[in-house]
């Protein structure tokens, strides 16, 4: 099992989706169930690609925290 981090951005026209570990690996889409969905399906497309010419998946470093600020 691989855990990676995913950034899910609001943009003008939608939502962006990209992983930090995963260089290249990126999603746009309308609404942020679409733009989840979509990032999903192009992590599994990217993976399966490196697996399919034997390369390793990218080990995974980022991390997150929600910081709050008064």
């Amino acid at each position: 099992m691989y855990r990676y981090l995913v950034v899910i951005e609001k943009t003008e026209t939608g939502y962006s989706a990209y992983f930090p570990d995963i260089p290249g690996c990126v999603a746009t889409a309308k609404t942020k169930k679409s733009v989840e969905k979509r990032i999903y399906e192009a992590a599994q497309f990217h993976l399966e690609g490196l697996r399919s010419i034997g390369e390793r998946f990218p080990t995974a470093h980022s991390l997150s925290e929600v910081m709050v600020f008064q």
